[in-house]
Parts: C-alpha cells; structure tokens; sequence
C-alpha cells in the first residue's frame, strides 16, 4: 500500500478527468487542499469556462473522495522550515511537501512548476502510479 500526496490542481484533475484510485493506495493532503481545489473550480465558473452545475458535481466528487486530511502543528512547522530553507513567502507548496516527507511516500502533481520546485525536496510519482497496483 502506497501513501501519495496530491495537491489541488491534481484532486480536480482526478475527479473532472474520473481518474481511479487504485484501493491499495491512500491519499493524503493538507486540510486546505478541498477549498483550494474549490477555489480552482469557482475561477472556472467566473471566467466562463465551466458551468455552476458541473462545479458543484465536480465539488460532491471532491468530497466524496477518500483522502486523509492533516494540518497538526509538526506539519505546520515542518511546512514553515521547507519554506524558509528555500526562500518561499508562502507556505501552500510548503505543506504538501512537509506532509510528503512526513506521512508519504510520494507526491503527485500535474502542476509542472511545482513538480520542478519539488524534486529533490521529496519523491515525486505519476498519476498513473496512483490508479496502479503497488509493484
């Protein structure tokens, strides 16, 4: 059984896109990554691109999915000193990182810019290791 970290862009993209998630894996996130993810969808609807009623069923997709969320005081902290150590004034990526390197083996993004600031922070994966067995 595999733990991977996902992020916002990546959480719409699985549920817009039905991505499986294979049941050997858990996900797991910061709190914030649903009204990040959330936030992302309202973008969409404001500038034309996506309609209310798929937002909200993209929303009960969101929820439904099976992720265990975190926001304890370690992973803050970790969180705070990834973000320091590398000169970040914000501490969104910082998270997923610091929940990486705490609670997973691996994070998964379809965001190229955050997959590239990533590397050699944690382990990084693919989608697609997600809706695998573990090998």
């Amino acid at each position: 059984m595999a733990r991977f970290v996902i992020d916002a862009p990546t959480l719409v993209h699985i549920v817009t896109t039905e991505t499986p998630v294979h049941p050997s894996h858990s996900i797991v996130a910061p709190n914030a990554i649903r009204s990040q993810a959330l936030t992302m969808l309202l973008a969409a609807v404001n500038v034309g691109t996506m309609t209310e009623e798929r937002a909200r069923s993209l929303h009960e997709r969101m929820t439904g999915l099976k992720m265990r969320l975190l926001g304890d005081r370690v992973s803050r902290w970790v969180a705070w000193t990834i973000a320091r150590s590398h000169g970040w004034t914000d501490l969104t990526d910082a998270e997923y990182l610091a929940i990486t390197q705490l609670q997973a083996d691996a994070l998964i993004t379809i965001d190229e810019r955050f997959a590239v600031a990533a590397a050699g922070i944690v382990p990084l994966a693919e989608l697609a290791d997600l809706t695998m067995p573990d090998r």
